[in-house]
């Protein structure tokens, strides 16, 4: 298979193709199930297009708690099926489509009552472990274990010894959702789809009642495609509704936003070889390993304002301080905070008001002829989302389509990775680097790391980090401009990268050396440069404005200080 290259003239012959023949599918929104859907169609024959009206991945999909589970806490729930189905995506990501992004993460569970709180919470996580096994997937993660107060305490110094009488330690797993959203984008083109970020639809085509394609405006460029396609997807989660009244017509469920924020901290601050679930009184609250960081997190409140960039407040940063400071021995403050990130959860609204328990499961309709609407769900079964999708898309083609074959497509990188990784310091002494190096990128790229690797034997400055933020070589911010379909500083500092939650100056610092990298791929001149490091800055200050703020709408208020950056 060959590689798909997302660089701006691949970008401007997928908007030009897409307009020139009918398309049989069209899906609207590149987040992680839009990506997925153009993935699923194309894999089955389709001549399909993918068209984001940001960056791939911007919204939701780039603002999780990035983990890949079964969802623990739906066993509770009595969610079977959602759990189950939930944990034979994992272990198909971890051990077929995805294992060089997806990758298991220990959780330590604090029990805090004798007795029958082990034997109710070890049964939960026993039979978690034995659905996760049942598909014949998932055997790749240890099995949950019971832990003494001593030996949780020994595994996670940082707790508080009062905080816990023991403890449960069972596996999920992670990944960067931004990276494999892009990946996701990325092996759509590879096997032939046309796909343009920064392309957004302004309308629908019509002929009678039944659609027959979009009306696509180039953000970038300034022109106006009309794609035609037999069927359209609409994948643009929490802005379902939006996309849903460019029809016209009344959608059959509506999807409201819910609010989760992160915090990132430094590794040094929480003493623990594991991550940690803590219970709620509205959720659970986890702090997840990331790199050289902690993720906390997160919320879940209703959000009806600004979609595109929702805001963290002051309220949220101390909720999550105070119950993570619950059980730590030694607490986090403000100082500690290096990121904070806000994303949109989209739930299919229900009956009840608090969106803890709306419907995390997944919806597709077929509202008006030529129109499939998919929504709600998970990040984790984003497969079965694309499946069920182009399922119903099939139902209004004349022809016969294959099945769906998704679930033995891995993606780009995942091909070669495993035997490239047992070849990891063969690779660091030909090139040079340091095999941690090597790793890094192994697990970022998969196999697709050797043509990041011959950006750096073409021009070795490529081989040294950013002075600012050395966990990311110079060589990766050009590889985004050039192959991953960014086109702004944004896009490489909080997408590509994760630079923007990483460092305490939240990527300024390495604003103005990551726009000289793109800048001869994307034919910036100074001037250009300039304007993006200046809207980068001003979009980092309007963040931290809003989390001094009191509430959701000074917190949005302030965050729309900084508006969207657009091309001259």
């Amino acid at each position: 298979m060959r590689t798909a290259t997302l660089g701006p003239a691949e970008r401007a012959e997928s908007l030009a193709s897409m307009a020139e023949r009918e398309l049989d599918v069209l899906v609207v929104g590149g987040g992680v199930v839009g990506a997925g859907t153009a993935l699923d169609a194309v894999t089955r024959g389709l001549s399909t297009g993918l068209v984001e009206a940001r960056d791939w991945a911007s919204g939701t999909s780039s603002r999780s708690s990035k983990l890949i589970h079964g969802g623990l806490r739906y066993l509770e729930m009595l969610d079977f099926a959602l759990v189950r189905e939930a944990l034979k995506e994992r272990g198909l990501l971890l051990e077929k489509l995805a294992p060089h992004l997806v990758k298991p993460v220990p959780f330590l569970y604090p029990l805090q009552h004798k007795g029958w709180e082990r034997l109710y919470a070890g049964a939960g996580v026993a039979l978690y472990d034995a659905m996760s096994m049942a598909p014949g997937h998932g055997r790749g993660l240890p099995v949950h274990r019971h832990l003494s107060r001593r030996h949780a305490l020994r595994v996670a110094p940082c707790l508080k010894k009062g905080a816990l009488v023991g403890a449960l330690q069972y596996y999920d797993a992670q990944m960067d959702d931004a990276r494999f959203v892009t990946t996701l984008a990325r092996t759509a083109a590879a096997y032939g789809a046309k796909v343009a970020n920064r392309a957004r639809v302004t309308g629908f085509l019509r002929e009678g009642e039944r659609v027959v394609g979009a009306r696509v405006q180039d953000v970038e460029g300034g022109g106006e495609y009309e794609v035609r396609a037999k069927q359209v997807v609409n994948a643009t989660g929490v802005w379902t509704d939006d996309t849903q009244a460019m029809v016209g017509e009344r959608g059959r469920f509506h999807v409201r936003a819910s609010k989760g924020i992160h915090l990132v901290v430094p590794k040094d601050r929480i003493h623990s070889t594991t991550g940690l679930i803590l219970r709620t009184e509205k959720s659970v609250l986890f702090v997840i390993p990331w790199g050289r960081h902690w993720i906390v997190g997160t919320t879940d409140t209703d959000w009806d304002l600004d979609k595109a960039h929702p805001a963290a407040s002051s309220a949220d940063i101390d909720y999550l301080l105070e119950h993570v400071n619950s059980v730590l021995a030694v607490p986090l403050t403000r100082d500690d905070v290096q990121g904070v990130y806000a994303g949109l959860r989209p739930l299919l609204a229900g009956e009840s008001d608090a969106t803890s328990k709306l419907s995390r499961e997944h919806t597709v309709a077929h509202p008006v002829p030529g129109l499939v609407v998919v929504a709600g769900g998970k990040y984790t079964t984003y497969r079965v989302m694309a499946k069920d999708a182009v399922d119903e898309a099939v139902h209004g083609l004349a022809a016969r389509v294959a099945a769906c074959v998704t679930e033995d497509t891995p993606l780009v990188g995942a091909e070669g990775y495993r035997a490239l990784w047992n070849a990891r310091a063969r690779i660091a002494a030909r090139t040079g680097l340091h095999v941690v190096r090597v790793e890094h990128l192994l697990n970022r790229y998969g196999s697709l790391a050797e043509e990041v690797l011959e950006l750096v034997v073409g021009d070795p400055s490529l081989g040294r980090p950013l002075q600012a933020a050395d966990d990311y070589l110079r060589a990766e911010i050009t590889y985004a401009a050039s192959h991953e379909g960014a086109r702004h500083l944004d896009d490489v500092l909080t997408r590509r990268t994760r630079i923007s939650i990483e460092t305490f100056d939240r990527g300024t610092r390495s604003a103005r050396e990551a726009a000289e990298l793109m800048a001869p791929v994307l034919g910036w001149d100074e001037g250009r440069i300039e304007r993006e490091v200046r809207h980068y800055e001003k979009r980092v200050e309007a963040e931290r404005e809003s989390q001094r703020q009191p509430d959701d709408l000074t917190a949005d208020a302030a965050r729309l200080g900084a508006p969207d950056i657009i091309p001259l």
